[in-house]
């Protein structure tokens, strides 16, 4: 309720404001509700004592359960930042040092304003039950705030607490998993959470990263792969190599992202705040007019009438509704991000997003897997597809090209036993040849055959179809024969045509922008239905690209995951990293797909068109509100009707206000 964020960081234990505030709530609500019902029963309310009693009541709650909204409300006039603060106290000070002097020295007043008993009424029960209405309020906010914030902190709570190290002698020891060091050889066993970020070493297994990406199919580990510190092992074990730990985990720098970006202010909070500063001001005038027109040309007792208004129009008018309407909504909708794998850094980030019409994208690693593999594979009369794809995978064997590695990750696959190769010879930017079960075997580029006189003019055909399909041909010969084609592409993510197909119904234009050769490109903007394609683009001319279009007007998205997206994710309106992509890629961009494929980008597109449409609801509500509110509180409807709010049913109104934003906001975290 509170124009000034309140800081909601990401801590241990029950958020120590929420727990004081509903301390202050139970005390206020217990002694606010005697003093409502002497004010409701005027038979209770006789005698001398009852103004005492109730003096004793409503002192503790304005001045212990409600000293918060007074400091605050003294710091935002010392610092002329007025708030809603502001106006809690001068309302409720004015109700209840009214009372106190009615108490006190009623011989003051007017004798019209003084009863048969020589009393004073007075409005104790007015300040109290104010000051319970803004507790109340306060503690729906911070438990929004905290309901919100705890489903990331929850994500502290996956890591296991024990590990099992294998130590240097090939022992294992169960060890709690904090004493655990960079390096650290670990074993995870089916159904175990992995216990820190680490590099599969051995052993293969299916990993539940859900919690994480929120995809809910499991991803398939091997030797080479990154784990995520938290993740359940689904189906076998592995060895892991730790790398990250504490705070430099995954869990702990999202938990640090989220907190930020929920803390964060959005574009459109400026407007707020500038409407904010200037509403204050304006409330406390139309407050003095209406207390200037009623001791002037009010009914009798004219003061009380005054005093009475003036507090309604104060306490009514004040902007929780329009404090909370922006805040709230950046806080659940980047809560909601992170459970739907969408870190969004920053609220400046989810309010651009919406306005993105142009989405460039790397093809390596964003709209494809990131790893070659063997997808297809054509073999010579006389040749059998496995024996020529062991022999292909020995020669190999010792090679960390990703084409090599394609081809031997395909035998091991497949099941294929792999011979024993010697005599290796390696022909850089060719090929490889060696020698396997006594037939000389060379694996290498249709050209580099060429130079080694095999001929490949029977496979022309077969090498430019491969080619069109974006694949890379890679033939294999045995005794100087040729034997068999493998094609070795980059496959697509299975998620990536129908992201594609969903951004562009969603009015985003898309741009290939790589530095693969324009055939492979081509090949797969055709599969995609992709707009443009700019292809063998060098890694320093990205940003250039990204520039032009802004430059063309466009409100430009730059989806990438290498070292050399970097430049062009900063330059962006909206930077958009693949989490599985490199950490210099990650920092550099505004929003990190945690699950690595566009489908989360769409997730990313409609949550933050779901966020602004939410937080101009919220606006419109608090505009409507105010417009209605304050004249009815000043007592516009006195003249017809005889009716004039009193300072309790305004209390009400403004925490009903502000209840109905908090709830219009939490609808974001329904929203799919």
């Amino acid at each position: 309720m509170a124009l000034e964020p309140v800081s909601v960081g990401v801590h241990d234990g029950p958020n120590p404001e929420l727990a004081d505030m509903r301390r202050r709530l139970r005390v206020a609500a217990v002694l606010s509700l005697p003093l409502v019902v002497l004010a409701m029963v005027p038979a209770l309310a006789v005698g001398a004592w009852v103004p005492w009693v109730e003096l004793a009541l409503s002192t503790p709650v304005v001045w212990w359960a409600g000293w918060p909204f007074f400091a605050r409300g003294a710091r935002s006039v010392a610092s002329r930042h007025l708030n809603m603060f502001t106006l809690v106290s001068l309302g409720v000070g004015a109700a209840w040092f009214y009372s106190v002097v009615a108490v006190l020295a009623p011989g003051i007043f007017p004798a019209i304003m003084r009863d048969d008993g020589g009393r004073v009424g007075v409005y104790f029960e007015a300040a109290a039950v104010i000051i319970t209405l803004v507790l109340l309020g306060q503690v729906l906010e911070l438990r929004a705030r905290d309901q919100t914030s705890g489903a990331i902190r929850a994500l502290l709570d996956l890591s296991p607490a024990t590990a099992h190290r294998i130590n240097p002698d090939g022992e294992e020891e169960e060890v709690p998993s904090a004493d655990l060091q960079v390096g650290d050889h670990c074993r995870v066993r089916p159904g175990e959470k992995i216990p820190a970020d680490g590099i599969v070493v051995d052993g293969h297994a299916y990993v539940d990263e859900s919690m994480i990406t929120g995809e809910p199919v499991p991803v398939d580990k091997n030797p080479g792969d990154r784990v995520i510190g938290g993740t359940i092992t689904s189906d076998g074990s592995l060895v892991i190599e730790a790398t990250g730990l504490g705070a430099d985990s995954t869990l702990a720098r999202i938990v640090d992202l989220v907190s930020q970006a929920q803390r964060s202010q959005a574009p459109i909070q400026g407007l707020v705040d500038k409407i904010s500063a200037v509403f204050v001001p304006v409330v406390i005038g139309i407050a003095l007019i209406t207390f200037a027109v009623w001791a002037t040309v009010g009914p009798q007792p004219r003061l009380p009438f005054a005093i009475v208004a003036t507090v309604s129009v104060l306490i009514i008018a004040c902007p929780c509704a329009l404090g909370l309407a922006t805040p709230m909504s950046i806080m659940v909708g980047v809560g909601r991000g992170a459970r739907d794998g969408v870190l969004v850094k920053n609220a400046d980030a989810l309010e651009r997003l919406q306005k993105i019409d142009t989405l460039v994208v790397d093809k390596t690693g964003t709209l494809t897997q990131g790893h070659p593999s063997l997808v297809d594979q054509k073999v010579v009369a006389g040749h059998h597809a496995e024996i020529v794809l062991a022999m292909a995978a020995a020669v190999e064997s010792g090679s960390e090209h990703p084409l090599a590695r394609a081809i031997v990750d395909a035998a091991r696959e497949r099941d294929v036993t792999v011979p024993t190769a010697t005599a290796f010879t390696a022909h850089p930017g060719g090929g490889v040849e060696a020698l396997v079960d006594g037939h000389q075997v060379m694996v290498g580029s249709p050209a580099f055959l060429t130079t080694q006189h095999a001929d490949t003019t029977p496979l022309t055909d077969d090498i430019d179809a491969f080619r069109r399909q974006g694949a890379t041909a890679v033939i294999v010969s045995v005794d100087g024969q040729p034997a068999s084609i493998l094609a070795i592409a980059d496959p697509l993510k299975p998620t990536t045509a129908q992201a594609i197909d969903d951004l562009r119904h969603r009015g985003m234009r898309i741009v290939m922008l790589t530095g693969d050769n324009a055939t492979t490109a081509h090949a797969i903007a055709d599969e995609l239905h992709i707009d443009e394609v700019i292809a063998d683009v060098l890694p320093d001319q990205k940003h250039g690209h990204v520039q032009r279009f802004q430059e063309q007007g466009h409100t430009v998205a730059m989806a990438g995951d290498g070292v050399n997206d970097a430049p062009a994710l900063a330059g962006a309106d909206v930077g958009v990293a693949m989490g599985t992509g490199t950490d210099v890629a990650i920092e550099s961009a505004d929003v990190t797909l945690l699950g690595g494929d566009l489908a989360a980008l769409v997730k990313a597109r409609d949550l933050s068109v779901d966020t602004m449409r939410n937080i101009k609801q919220n606006l419109l509500f608090a505009f409507i509100y105010n417009v209605i509110g304050i004249p009815i509180a000043a007592g516009v409807l006195y003249p017809a009707f005889g009716w004039l709010l009193s300072p309790m049913i305004a209390a009400a109104a403004m925490a009903l206000s502000s209840v109905s934003v908090i709830t219009n906001s939490l609808r974001l975290r329904r929203h799919h």
